[in-house]
């Protein structure tokens, strides 16, 4: 006997047991004889992380694809594992050594730091892991990677030295995105846009003195925020503040960068100051000449028309000192202190006085306010105002980001851009929404090279050894390099290694065939590569998406994936995105152990519809416990009913109607679902089973079977085959709706497994539901029967729902009319007149040549049916209430509509609160419409 309710929590770790000791998800396992392959590399959760909602999506959507792949016999691999996320993990074990008092790394050493760190990854690194699992991720656990174990750290050295042998990698003098805390270069992923503004705001010429104090006061709260404009002297002129000829005026956010400012651009057209072009300024406080050249970037509408150029700050600025070799003068360290003491660049044609040279060793923004207060005790201070701009700031450490000249190694990837690009145009790789494809054109065909250097200690450490001289020798071991060293100066030298490691998205580009093996030649990797598909978030297009296509196509000459998947994001249920500081963060574990593995994951298919962000409210994953809940019942109603499997029963060969009706919906589903996962419409897909099992199995056919089951003097015949059809269904169930709901499927199946004659399957192993096949149920879709049993449901809806709209009593029964009714359907109505009589509320059914008067007339599938409601309801007063909820409607409609044509309301209010706006339109449009509906059938 079954449970009387389904309890998530008491089988979800029993299945998953029962899945690993089966070895249920290994590489090819229940594959068909000779089977296509399909593999999906997961993308590798960082190994610092826990499971958030976004990793929910994406393992939900490539588990489905996985669990129905292999029901249809393909060879399936689902390769897992983790990220060694290098400044993560590093900033994870150095706050875990803070809080033991133990010493700080540096002081430790690196080989007893990254020591400290592989103890850290064995004790706690298998978190999200052993999430994933309680989630019902399939993948072959036996075959989990990480990006630091032994075959993926050799992959990593052989495509650093075969990509420098092709002279594609390359040590240079470039700006990165510079940390100051963690004192490494970061990717651009890695940098969070902020918005600041300030509020202090002084003019030369106001009524007030300018007073630094409380532009201190201001800055000491955040030091961002302002726009400066500082009078620069020309050349040859004396200055005099209110002579505008003898000067050039300049506008900066960031004042302590002009210590390093190298020249002022002025657009070409500029017709205000472009006269200035050719000459030369003094830079104040240095005392360096610099010159003032034309260049388009400077807008003439923005600031002053002036740019000031500091290429060693600015990436920008970097490009236009290119253009004009300008020199490049680096004016903060590491730490994002001012560094002029000894600094030859700065040095170089300077003259600053002893105020200027005492800047050195000062904080970025404590120099800042200094250079402020400087310029204005000397006069070239113009204006100070409240400027609103982003501001780059680390993610992790949470510090400003400062672009910074530094030498770092570098992938020149525009060759490898070009193949990538060529090979989605010839369609070897396809984006799902297509309109990704024109973001990942857009970023590769103006592709800057890649900066693949770190300033960190825990990750792969770059493969290359300096000589005395600085000459460089990249090689897969020292020996190797030692021998190249050789050969270059006639004899042994002393070689020490480059102590940055690589940027963790490197290793990551090569996981599509590392995980498999390569370097390698193993049978997997010839196997399974190409990958069949990759499924990830929008905004990983860039850093990992694309490195992996250039690096497919580099290193195995063929493209890492056929097909790209782009899921959209999860937002809270106002449309929100989800961050901690708002409080909205919705945590999947929390939900899967309040509601179960299966309706979370319900929810999150179902609501996975392509190009559109998920609102997810804990509602909707209770209404898919109820779901789970439903099916539960459905399976004991037909236990206690008798339905179990019967021996020798053919699904094509059943007699009655109704039986013969549900197979063919259940046929109709398994061709929507079959269509809708591989094309990736997941939410298609569910909604197609969804239907089916709580519409049409649980709601109706059940329903319409009770008489069949229950009743007495019933045909023998008829209700057996009918218990056997309820039983052969219920197994469908478990197949239709595995990928969704592999726990309660999987649970079914089981108690299921002893109920009536052995399962008869084409193949597979019928022991567990995930190893069976896709049920094949050609040939059962049955028009008759689906006219006849379909006409039944909808009419006896169409009564319901009209008498919904116009308010008749729950309890009151109303006759109903048929007008000119079809020989078909006067007898699919006799046939079933108790159960209409019973469902619908129908006191009797007449057969009429004209409708009633004061009736609401219905048509359903073309026939026409009337519901008499005089002496049933105050028909003037319902049309008078429906008038009156029209014209409240209308008010609505036109209040929203307003604020949607109001351009300054679309350009203020959050993306959640337009989205809300358009969704409570289209609910009283959509509720204006039934009601509009409801008037015309009283008239």
């Amino acid at each position: 006997m079954m449970d009387k309710t389904f309890e998530p929590a008491a089988v979800e770790a029993r299945i998953s047991k029962a899945w690993d000791e089966a070895g249920a998800f290994k590489a090819g396992r229940g594959a068909q004889p000779g089977a296509e392959p399909y593999c999906i590399v997961i993308p590798p959760p960082n190994v610092t992380g826990s499971l958030h909602m976004g990793h929910a999506l994406n393992n939900t959507l490539q588990d489905v694809l996985c669990r129905f792949e292999r029901l249809r016999g393909k060879d399936v691999l689902w390769q897992p594992g983790t990220d060694h996320a290098g400044i993560a993990t590093q900033m994870v074990v150095e706050r875990k050594l803070a809080a033991e008092n133990k010493t700080d790394r540096r002081t430790m050493g690196r080989e007893a730091f990254l020591a400290e760190v592989w103890k850290w990854k064995e004790e706690s690194g298998g978190t999200i892991v052993n999430q994933l699992r309680r989630l019902g991720a399939s993948c072959d656990w036996s075959r989990e990677r990480f990006t630091m174990d032994e075959g993926l750290s050799a992959a990593v050295l052989k495509v650093f030295v075969s990509l420098h042998k092709q002279g594609l990698i390359y040590r240079a003098k470039r700006l990165v995105n510079w940390d100051p805390k963690f004192q490494t270069a970061i990717s651009d992923i890695e940098v969070l846009q902020i918005e600041k503004n300030g509020s202090f705001k002084w003019e030369r010429g106001g009524e007030e003195a300018f007073d630094p104090a409380k532009l201190d006061k201001v800055l000491n709260r955040d030091p961002n925020g302002h726009l400066y404009y500082f009078n620069y002297p020309l050349e040859g002129a004396t200055y005099d503040a209110d002579d505008a000829s003898t000067f050039i005026t300049v506008a900066t956010t960031r004042p302590e960068t002009m210590l390093g400012d190298t020249g002022i651009a002025v657009h070409p057209d500029n017709e205000t100051i472009g006269h200035l072009i050719g000459r030369k300024a003094v830079l104040p406080l240095v005392g360096r000449i610099i010159p003032i050249v034309p260049d388009d970037y400077a807008d003439p509408e923005k600031g002053t028309g002036a740019v000031k150029i500091t290429p060693a700050h600015d990436f920008n600025d970097f490009e236009v000192g290119k253009r004009h070799q300008l020199d490049v003068v680096n004016i903060l360290d590491g730490e994002a202190r001012i560094l002029l003491a000894g600094n030859e660049d700065f040095l170089a044609g300077a003259k600053p006085d002893d105020e200027t040279l005492a800047l050195d060793g000062l904080d970025r923004f404590v120099a800042r306010r200094r250079v402020v207060a400087m310029m204005a005790e000397r006069g070239f201070l113009a204006k100070v105002e409240p400027h609103g701009h982003t501001v780059p700031h680390g993610d992790r450490s949470d510090v400003v980001i400062e672009p910074w000249l530094t030498d770092q190694w570098y992938v020149d990837v525009k060759p490898l851009a070009e193949r990538s690009i060529k090979a989605v145009q010839d369609g070897r790789t396809k984006f799902t929404p297509e309109n990704w494809t024109k973001v990942f054109y857009d970023w590769l065909e103006n592709i800057e090279p890649w900066c693949v250097s770190r300033q960190l200690w825990w990750g792969h450490q770059i493969p290359a050894w300096y000589g005395p001289d600085g000459e460089v020798f990249v090689a897969e071991s020292e020996a190797e390099a030692q021998t190249l060293a050789m050969a270059h100066y006639g004899d042994t030298v002393a070689l020490t290694r480059d102590e940055d490691v690589l940027d963790t998205w490197f290793s990551s580009a090569l996981w599509p065939f590392s995980t498999l093996g390569w370097p390698e030649q193993t049978a997997e990797l010839k196997h399974y590569y190409p990958t069949a598909t990759l499924v990830t978030a929008f905004d990983i297009i860039f850093f990992w998406v694309a490195r992996m296509m250039m690096m497919g196509l580099n290193v195995m000459d063929e493209v890492p994936f056929k097909d790209v998947y782009i899921h959209a994001i999860v937002r809270d249920e106002k449309g929100a995105k989800m961050s901690k500081s708002k409080g909205n963060v919705i945590d999947p574990l929390v939900l899967v152990d309040q509601y179960g593995a299966d309706a979370l994951r319900f929810t999150l298919a179902a609501m996975a519809a392509q190009g559109r962000d998920i609102k997810l409210s804990t509602q909707r994953v209770e209404g898919y416990r109820n779901f789970a809940t439903k099916i539960w019942n459905a399976a004991r109603f037909a236990e206690i009913n008798g339905c179990a499997r019967a021996d020798g029963f053919d699904p094509a060969a059943v007699k009655q109607p109704l039986n013969r009706w549900i197979l063919s919906e259940a046929a109709q589903a398994a061709e929507e679902i079959a269509a809708g996962i591989p094309s990736f419409r997941f939410n298609e897909a569910a909604g197609a089973a969804y239907r089916f099992v709580w519409n049409q199995f649980c709601d109706w056919y059940l329903e319409l079977a009770k008489p069949v089951l229950q009743g007495e003097g019933v045909d023998a015949a008829a209700r057996a085959e009918t218990q056997a059809t309820v039983a052969y269904v219920i197994d469908l169930i478990c197949q239709l709706l595995h990928p969704f709901m592999p726990f309660l499927t999987e649970e079914l199946w089981a108690q299921k497994t002893g109920a009536g004659a052995p399962r008869k399957l084409a193949a597979g192993d019928d022991a567990l539901v995930c190893l069976t096949r896709w049920p094949d149920l050609s040939g059962l879709k049955d028009a008759a029967a689906e006219a006849e049993i379909g006409f039944v449901v909808d009419l006896i809806s169409d009564i319901r729902s009209v008498r919904s709209e116009v308010n008749v009593p729950a309890g009151t029964q109303a006759p109903l009319v048929l007008v000119n009714a079809s020989a078909a359907t006067r007898a699919t109505i006799e046939s079933w007149r108790p159960m209409i009589e019973r469902l619908a509320r129908v006191s009797d059914i007449a057969f009429e040549t004209a409708a009633p008067a004061q009736s609401a007339q219905i048509i359903v599938r073309g026939e026409v049916a009337a519901l008499p409601l005089a002496g049933l309801i105050d028909l003037e007063a319902e049309r008078s209430r429906l008038t009156k909820e029209l014209a409240k409607l209308d008010q609505d409609i036109a209040v929203v509509e307003k604020k949607l044509g109001n351009p300054d309301f679309m350009a203020r209010a959050p993306d959640e609160i337009v989205e809300e706006n358009r969704e409570r339109r289209a609910a009283a449009e959509a509720r204006k419409t039934k009601i509009a509906e409801a008037l015309a059938r009283l008239a």
